[in-house]
């Protein structure tokens, strides 16, 4: 099922938000004041206006986001942020890339290193894994929102390379560079998106089940609860599995 593991994603992202909803508005501000950096205005810069509504849709405060616009612009003083992408190995081999916005980068690498290790994985060296990974644009559509047929005449037109229908929606998929162009279309035309992204994608997935995908998963959340850790990414195919 070609978009299980971005549903699964929006599954925990829906949970998290209960849970560590104090975590969650940091990476949100995070990436909003990396966005800022290429220019404060919205209008003109597709990445924080998608970074905004992202924050606004989980119900960041105002006064937060615009604080970390002005962090960002340097309106408030230098700060200091890197984006770094580590690469690694997970349970059976799994390729994983892990997409980091951190201001000490020192930090980040050894404390990554040891979540791998204690989940049966590795770090590896930059390129390692990454071969087997390209940027595209995803939307995910819940089918309450949308017919097929309609929505396929839309996306398409607005410059989408896919769309995938499976049990739980609609996954569009686009290259980078239409990306912003197709989300505006689904926002014209008021259909809600569970999520809108441009991330790394395996070009090739390996299905894994029973323990193995289990481990897999612990060791993706606990990537994923480090402050610094924007979003990883793996080419393990969970098939129909529900880790609840």
């Amino acid at each position: 099922m070609a978009g299980h593991n971005k549903w699964s994603k929006v599954k925990r992202y829906k949970e998290v938000a209960d849970k560590k909803k104090g975590a969650m508005f940091s990476k949100l501000l995070k990436e909003i004041m990396v966005a800022a950096k290429s220019g404060s205005d919205p209008s003109g810069n597709a990445r924080l206006r998608k970074a905004i509504t992202d924050a606004k849709t989980q119900s960041v405060p105002k006064d937060n986001i615009d604080r970390a616009i002005k962090k960002g612009s340097g309106e408030l003083g230098d700060v200091q942020l890197d984006e770094l992408t580590y690469e690694g190995y997970g349970p059976g081999g799994i390729a994983v890339m892990v997409e980091c916005v951190t201001d000490n980068r020192l930090r980040t690498q050894p404390e990554l290193r040891k979540i791998f290790e204690k989940n049966a994985g590795n770090i590896g060296e930059m390129g390692a894994v990454a071969w087997g990974f390209e940027k595209k644009g995803t939307i995910l559509i819940s089918k309450v929102h949308s017919k097929e047929e309609e929505l396929m005449n839309l996306v398409l037109e607005a410059g989408a390379d896919d769309l995938n229908s499976s049990e739980e929606g609609f996954e569009v998929v686009t290259s980078p560079e239409n990306f912003e162009s197709v989300r505006s279309s689904l926002e014209k035309a008021k259909i809600p998106m569970e999520l809108a992204e441009v991330s790394l994608v395996a070009t090739n997935r390996i299905t894994v089940t029973g323990t193995k995908a289990e481990e897999i998963q612990k060791l993706i959340e606990a990537l994923e609860d480090h402050d610094d850790v924007q979003r990883v990414t793996t080419n393990a195919d969970f098939g129909n599995a529900d880790f609840g």
